[in-house]
């Protein structure tokens, strides 16, 4: 409202300026007024920024923040050169990038659940053909990779991805597991497991 009344006032006084014969009262006037709106609307805002500053600081204390969104996510990759697979054997990256929310065990290659929300994953393998990998929610598979083994001379290294974004709930389990009898990941960092939440 404050807007449409300064945004009145401009317009009239621009309308004044081109008349040429309107009195200097009327000109003298209605800058007044528009001075004050101004000055009026200045003080609104100073007065807002000091009621946000309290919000602000309100939100950023100790009270407030068990009902924050905490920050959840991981990123993970493998230490030795190569790691053999037994069949159903989960795949546990021992190289850990980062944990925020501390979900991700290196020693199970389990993740678990510590905010209901909607969650990415991204899994990574350099694998010679014949491998599946099997990424499960609880027992639940929601996502698969391959390497078929047809079509390849000798055992190439092949790279492969899959991304996945699912519904958790707290304590729910994510993890990579081989579904083949048997399997081998290679080289490190070309290998990985990731998860971050969304919202």
């Amino acid at each position: 409202m404050l807007l449409n009344l300064l945004l009145a006032l401009w317009f009239s006084l621009r309308g004044a300026a081109y008349a040429g014969n309107k009195s200097q009262t009327d000109t003298r006037t209605k800058v007044g007024l528009l001075k004050s709106l101004i000055y009026d609307n200045a003080k609104e805002i100073v007065i807002l920024d000091s009621s946000a500053l309290k919000q602000l600081i309100q939100l950023s204390s100790d009270n407030y923040s068990s009902t924050t969104v905490r920050r959840v996510s991981f990123s993970v990759s493998l230490r030795p050169k190569e790691l053999k697979l037994g069949a159903g054997q989960s795949v546990k990256y021992d190289e850990v990038l980062t944990n925020e929310g501390n979900g991700y065990n290196d020693r199970t290659g389990v993740f678990t659940c510590p905010v209901a929300g909607t969650y990415m994953f991204v899994v990574d393998s350099l694998s010679q053909p014949g491998i599946w990998l099997h990424l499960k929610v609880n027992k639940n598979v929601v996502g698969k990779l391959h390497v078929s083994s047809s079509g390849y001379n000798g055992n190439p290294l092949i790279q492969i991805s899959r991304t996945v974004i699912v519904r958790l709930k707290p304590g729910d389990h994510v993890k990579i597991e081989n579904a083949s009898n048997i399997g081998t990941i290679y080289h490190k960092m070309f290998s990985g497991f990731t998860g971050t939440f969304l919202n």
